[in-house]
C-alpha cells in the first residue's frame, strides 16, 4: 500500500515548528486535563502519542507508524492531534488499545473534516483556474461519524465522539500559510508536487480568500477538533441490555396514553 505521508518531509517540517504557533496543541493539553478531572479515576501510568513532547506533563512516544508502546503497560493512552498524518489511522488506535490494561482509558484529539475548509476551497479553485488541474495539497480529514466508528473497529468499549470548531482570524491567506508552516503542518503528502507552487496560483488563492474577510479585513480559518474516548474492555463495565430484555415499556416510562 502506498503511504499517504512522506515521513521524512513531515519530520523536517516539525523540526522547524515554533513554540509560539503551538496554540492548538496547547489547547488540547488543557482540554485533556479538564476531561481527566471529570473522570473519577487516578491514572498512574499514562502515555501520550505526540510529535511535540515538550508540551506534555506526561511520558510521551512519537507518532511513528509503529508506536513504541508496551502491550498492557498503561492505564491511560492519549493520541494528541497527529492522527491526520497517520498512514494507518485504525492501526494507530489499535496499537493504543493494545497498550491499555483492562478498563484503561483512550483519548484521542484529531483534526476533523471541517479543518481548513476555507483554505482547501480557495486553493482548489485557484489551481483549477490557473493550471487546469489539481494536485494533493491538504490532507483529507475524516468526519466525526467516520472517526467515531474507528473506536469500535479497534475493540474499545463505551465509545464516545464529540467535536469542537474554532475559527481563527488571520491577516490574509499568506499569513495563515506561514502559521501552518510554523505549526509543522506544511504539505508532507507523499503525492504532493515536488516543485514550488506557481506564484500565480498562490496569488489567486489569496485573492479568493480575501473575499471571505470580515469587517476588519481579516480572513477566517476553521479548525475542527474531534475527540474520541473509549475504554479497554473489562468485566466491571456497564453492559448494554439485550434486545427485548427491558422490563418497562417506553410508553409507561414517558406516561403516554395508549
Amino acid at each position: 500500500m502506498t503511504p499517504i505521508t512522506d515521513r521524512p518531509a513531515l519530520l523536517a517540517h516539525r523540526a522547524r515548528a515554533t513554540r509560539d504557533a503551538m496554540f492548538l496543541h496547547e489547547e488540547v493539553v488543557a482540554e485533556v486535563q479538564e476531561r481527566l478531572s471529570e473522570v473519577n479515576r487516578t491514572f498512574t501510568d499514562p502515555v501520550v502519542v505526540t510529535p511535540f513532547p515538550e508540551l506534555w506533563p506526561f511520558p510521551t512516544v512519537p507518532d511513528d507508524d509503529v508506536l513504541a508502546l508496551t502491550p498492557g503497560a498503561h492505564d491511560l493512552v492519549i493520541h494528541a492531534l497527529c492522527l491526520h498524518w497517520a498512514n494507518d489511522p485504525v492501526g494507530q488506535i489499535v496499537q493504543c488499545r493494545r497498550a491499555l490494561r483492562p478498563d484503561g482509558l483512550f483519548i484521542c484529539a484529531a483534526f476533523g473534516g471541517q479543518t481548513l475548509s476555507e483554505l482547501r476551497t480557495v486553493l482548489t479553485e485557484a489551481e483549477a483556474a490557473i493550471t487546469g488541474g489539481l494536485s494533493p495539497r491538504v490532507l483529507p480529514m475524516a468526519e466525526i461519524r467516520d472517526m467515531g466508528a474507528l473506536l469500535g473497529r479497534a475493540g474499545l468499549a463505551l465509545p464516545v465522539a464529540d467535536s469542537f470548531k474554532r475559527r481563527v482570524r488571520y491577516r490574509d491567506a499568506l499569513h495563515l500559510m506561514h502559521d501552518l508552516r510554523a505549526m509543522g503542518e506544511a504539505n508532507a503528502l507523499e503525492g504532493r508536487l515536488r516543485r514550488p507552487t506557481r506564484r500565480a496560483v498562490l496569488l489567486d488563492a489569496a485573492r479568493r480568500y480575501q473575499a471571505l474577510a470580515d469587517g476588519e479585513g481579516r480572513v477566517p480559518a476553521t479548525f475542527e477538533t474531534i475527540w474520541l474516548t473509549g475504554w479497554a474492555p473489562d468485566d466491571s463495565q456497564q453492559k448494554p441490555l439485550r434486545p427485548g430484555s427491558a422490563q418497562t415499556r417506553l410508553a409507561d416510562a414517558l406516561k403516554l396514553p395508549e
